[in-house]
C-alpha cells in the first residue's frame, strides 16, 4: 500500500496555547506521522508563531481523517483547491460526504479567495451563493434542492480558540468540572464578565429549567429582569408553568414555595394555571387584563424580553405560547442568538445542550447544575466555550443577583 502525505501550515499562540502539541498528539493518534519542515517562534506573547509540517498516513482514508482533527486547530493544508461543491439533490437533504461545521469561525476558498462563513454554529452545513461571493452555516433542514454544498474538509479553513481567549479573561477548555473548586473567585469573574458583556451592548441569555421555580429562586430571576440583566429567555413548558402556578397559588408542583404543608388537591394546581393562561389565550394577554401580576413570564412581558418556550412529549397542556413544532423552536432560538456576549444555563439538561449547539465559541456559556453529568455532557457535546458549575442553581442565582444589583 502506498503511503499519501500532505504539508500543512499552523499559525498562531502555537506554544502559549499548546496548539503545536496538540496537532501532534492528534496525528500519532491517527496512526500517521509528522516531520516538522519549518518552525518560528514569535518572540513575544503578541507575536504569532508558524509551523510548516509534512504529514504521512497509511492511506488516503487516514490522511483525510488526520486532516479533519486538525482542521480544529487551524490546520491550513498548504496549496489548497477550493473547496468542492455539490448541489442538494433535494429540499432538506445535503449531498454525500458534506463538511459538517464547528462552533469556530471558519471560512471556504472559492475562486473569490478565502469567504467567512455567516453564521458560527456546529453541526450545520456550508452554503456557497451560485455566484461564488458568499457563504452561510445552513441546518439541514433548511437547505434547498440545487443549493450548492460544500462537500469534503478541502479549501476549509477554521480559527481555533486560543487557550487565553475568551469573555472576562475565561480559558476555553481550562476549567476541569468540579463540586469542590471554590466558587467565590469564580462567581466574581462572571459578574465582571457580565459587566464587561453589558458595557459592549452585547445580549445576555438565560435557560432555565423549572427547578429554578421549584426551589423558590423565580423572585430573583424576576429582579434580573426588572435590573436589565436578563434580555433573552429560552425555556421549556415547564419553566413556565410552574412560574404562573407561583404566581396564583404561591405553589410548585403543588409545594408552598413559602414554606409549609401541600395542600388538598394541590397536585392540580400547575393545571389549573395552565388552563388560566388558555383562557386568557396567551401570556400576554392574562398579563395585561391582571389575571397574572407576578413572576418571572410576568417580568419578560412587562420588560418586553423576547422569550422562547420550547414544547416537549411530556407537556402539559401546553401554554398556549409553548411552540410544539420542535424544529420550529429551534429556528426561533436561532434566529435570537445574534448579538448574544453570554449565555447563563441553569438547572436543565436538554435545553443547556441545545442551547450550547446554537451558540458561536466566542459567547461566553455558563452552565450551572448540580449534576456534573450535565456541565459535562455540554462540553462532551463540543461546546468549547461552556464553562461548568456543579452547584444549586437557586445559590447561583443569588449570589449573581447580589453581585450585579447589590
Amino acid at each position: 500500500m502506498t503511503e499519501v502525505d500532505r504539508d500543512i501550515r499552523l499559525q498562531g499562540q502555537l506554544i502559549d496555547d499548546q496548539i503545536l502539541s496538540r496537532v501532534l498528539d492528534l496525528v500519532a493518534r491517527y496512526g500517521a506521522r509528522y516531520e516538522i519542515r519549518s518552525l518560528r517562534i514569535g518572540r513575544t506573547g503578541a507575536e504569532p508563531s508558524e509551523a510548516v509540517l509534512t504529514l504521512t498516513a497509511p492511506d488516503r482514508l487516514t490522511l483525510d481523517r488526520v486532516l479533519r482533527a486538525v482542521a480544529d486547530f487551524g490546520a491550513e493544508p498548504l496549496g489548497p483547491s477550493p473547496a468542492t461543491l455539490a448541489p442538494a439533490p433535494a429540499d432538506g437533504v445535503l449531498p454525500e460526504g458534506f463538511y459538517a461545521t464547528s462552533n469556530l469561525p471558519t471560512e471556504v476558498l472559492s475562486g473569490e479567495g478565502w469567504l467567512p462563513v455567516a453564521g458560527e454554529e456546529m453541526d450545520l452545513a456550508v452554503v456557497v451563493s451560485a455566484d461564488g461571493t458568499s457563504a452561510r452555516a445552513v441546518p439541514m433542514a433548511g437547505v434547498r434542492r440545487g443549493e450548492l454544498v460544500v462537500t469534503g474538509d478541502e479549501g476549509v479553513r477554521v480559527r481555533p480558540a486560543a487557550r487565553g481567549e475568551g469573555v472576562g479573561g475565561f480559558r476555553f477548555m481550562a476549567s476541569e468540572v468540579s463540586a469542590e473548586k471554590p466558587k467565590g473567585p469564580l462567581l466574581a469573574r462572571v459578574i465582571e464578565a457580565l459587566r464587561g458583556v453589558r458595557a459592549r451592548g452585547e445580549k445576555i441569555l438565560l435557560v432555565a429549567g423549572p427547578a429554578v421555580v421549584h426551589t423558590g429562586a423565580g423572585p430573583v430571576v424576576e429582579g434580573l429582569i426588572r435590573e436589565g440583566w436578563i434580555d433573552l429567555l429560552f425555556a421549556g413548558n415547564a419553566l413556565a408553568a410552574h412560574d404562573v402556578e407561583a404566581a396564583l397559588y404561591g405553589t410548585s408542583l403543588g409545594v408552598p414555595i413559602a414554606g409549609g404543608e401541600s395542600s388538598p388537591g394541590g397536585h392540580a394546581h400547575h393545571l389549573w394555571a395552565i388552563n388560566a393562561i388558555r383562557k386568557a389565550g396567551s401570556l400576554e394577554a392574562a398579563v395585561r387584563s391582571g389575571i397574572l401580576q407576578g413572576g418571572i413570564m410576568h417580568a419578560s412581558v412587562l420588560r418586553g424580553i423576547p422569550f422562547v418556550l420550547a414544547g416537549s412529549i411530556r407537556d402539559d397542556g401546553p401554554l398556549p405560547d409553548v411552540i410544539t413544532d420542535v424544529m420550529a423552536a429551534q429556528q426561533a432560538m436561532r434566529a435570537l442568538v445574534p448579538g448574544v456576549g453570554a449565555a447563563l444555563l441553569i438547572g436543565t439538561t436538554l435545553h443547556a445542550v441545545a442551547t450550547g449547539n446554537l451558540l458561536p465559541a466566542r459567547v461566553l456559556t455558563i452552565c450551572v447544575d448540580i449534576n456534573p453529568a450535565v456541565v459535562t455532557k455540554l462540553q462532551d457535546r463540543g461546546s468549547r466555550q461552556s464553562l461548568g458549575m456543579v452547584m444549586d442553581g437557586a445559590s447561583f442565582l443569588e449570589q449573581l443577583s447580589r453581585g450585579l444589583i447589590g
